[in-house]
């Protein structure tokens, strides 16, 4: 088979001599356009721009440390207070110099969506005038909880939600990917084939003319008529028309493969045809079980109930009421030095709850739950029909590629005897044993089932490449599909 095809793809030297610079393969283009596409470039830096977001949620479940200073912080101004045991009001003055520094954490508390704080300071303080001094104000210990009861826990939410988007992002990529790759494929193998529809013109111009030679011959013997040299005549005039033709769409269909694969337009490709295709043949259950296991659509699915409960349970903290409790422990003391302003720690404590309940709001909270509320209905049904849908496109895209497989070893039986017809009708004609019409027809039978072979393989590798799209996995290798993370965000 090889070797057949080799000799039909070779068929002009003049049109290969013009290609035949930049030699490659399916494999190569494909690698090609994964690594310097646009759409591979604009894929990356969505799946970067996830691996970011997830990193940043990460962060956020973490103990982050605030160092706080202030530094010549200088205070003169007059405070207007009152004297409680008279009532007389006068101005205090203030005119200091102060210089500090604090240490601060803070902890979310995904469980209960709290926060917790731990800070510890010390501050310098310069008086001037009057009371002209320096004095020392520390506090070791301050710790600060909040926690908001009765509400909606973003903390809880976005436990459920990040993670599943962050894997979703990465099952995004792989799927644009192979998005790409059925791209290349298509694009490929219309190069491929206006190729060959060039090389035919060519060679079928170059036999017409041979014909017509023949034919011319007959012509003043009386075996040929009229008639028949003209319909051959005319046959090379429509040849030679149709190698310019073809000759312009080899040049758009190598512009718009060398757009796919990032190269500038004057690079030019020599597509090769696969020997052998492999002998596959998809398991619909296996299919079914690759799919749900390792494609983004079920993530999707599960993101958009997550989404959804995430509303209602918004929209129910959001009816008004609402509690917090507060509390506050910390520990401070002043002095003229160091070392006494940690001395005999005086301590302070305050906690309380605070709560807001509306008397009225005229529905419009109960309004807020059951549109959140029948907006998830709404999902849940979309979830099961897509999912219905789901399954209805695996089981047409198996039969498709198993269908196509046979297709191609079909369409290859059809290829060879088309060729030797042609052969043999040739080799009558030269005898006197077949006429035009028998020529043209065996001709037009053979051009017809080289076009329909390239347009069966480029079929299979399409059918193929969507099902490692749905389903994430490598069918010849038996792997699932994989990235590494660590080498595209460096």
């Amino acid at each position: 088979m090889k070797r057949f095809l080799s000799t039909i793809l070779t068929l002009s030297l003049s049109l290969t001599a013009s290609f035949a610079q930049n030699q490659m393969s399916l494999d190569q283009a494909i690698h090609t356009a994964r690594h310097q596409s646009v759409e591979a470039l604009e894929a990356r830096q969505a799946f970067i721009s996830t691996y970011w977001a997830y990193r940043s949620y990460q962060a956020s479940r973490l103990p982050s440390f605030y160092v706080h200073g202030k530094f010549m912080n200088f205070d003169h101004t007059l405070t207007l207070l009152q004297n409680p045991d008279d009532g007389t009001l006068n101005y205090v003055n203030s005119n200091n110099l102060q210089n500090g520094l604090s240490l601060e954490v803070n902890q979310n508390i995904t469980f209960t969506g709290g926060t917790l704080s731990v800070s510890s300071d010390l501050t310098r303080i310069d008086q001037f005038g009057s009371n002209q001094g320096t004095m020392w104000q520390s506090r070791p210990v301050n710790v600060y909880y909040y926690q908001p009861l009765f509400t909606y826990n973003q903390f809880k939410w976005d436990k459920k939600i990040e993670p599943k988007a962050y894997e979703k992002g990465k099952r995004d990529y792989m799927e644009a990917m192979e998005a790409i790759t059925i791209n290349v494929v298509y694009a490929y193998h219309n190069l491929l084939l206006a190729q060959m529809n060039n090389e035919i013109s060519q060679s079928n111009f170059l036999n017409s003319g041979n014909m017509l030679k023949i034919a011319k011959e007959r012509l003043q013997l009386g075996n040929v008529t009229k008639a028949e040299y003209l319909q051959l005549e005319l046959r090379m005039l429509n040849d030679s028309i149709a190698i310019n033709e073809t000759a312009v769409e080899v040049r758009e269909a190598q512009m718009v493969l060398n757009s796919i694969l990032g190269y500038d337009e004057s690079f030019e490709i020599e597509p090769m045809i696969y020997a052998e295709l492999p002998d596959i043949q998809m398991d619909y259950n296996l299919v079914m079980e690759k799919a749900y296991q390792n494609s983004s659509f079920i993530l999707n699915n599960e993101l958009s109930l997550i989404n959804a409960a995430s509303n209602v349970a918004h929209a129910k903290a959001s009816r008004g009421f609402s509690v917090t409790l507060s509390g506050r422990f910390g520990m401070s003391q002043t002095g003229p030095n160091i070392p006494v302003a940690y001395q005999d720690l005086m301590d302070q404590e305050t906690v309380g709850i605070s709560f807001s309940i509306p008397i009225f709001d005229w529905g419009m909270g109960k309004g807020k739950v059951q549109k959140a509320k029948a907006a998830q209905e709404v999902v849940r049904a979309q979830v099961q029909q897509s999912d219905n849908d789901f399954r209805r496109q695996m089981f047409t895209a198996v039969s498709q590629f198993n269908n196509q497989r046979q297709q191609c070893l079909v369409s290859e039986r059809a290829m060879r005897i088309a060729a030797e017809r042609y052969e043999l009708t040739m080799h009558r004609f030269k005898e006197g044993n077949a006429t035009v019409t028998d020529l043209n027809m065996a001709q037009t039978e053979n051009d017809s089932a080289l076009r329909q072979y390239i347009s069966d393989i480029s079929n299979f590798w399409i059918f193929y490449y969507q099902l490692r799209q749905y389903t994430l996995f490598d069918f010849i290798k038996g792997t699932d599909l994989e990235i590494d993370v660590h080498e595209m965000i460096n």
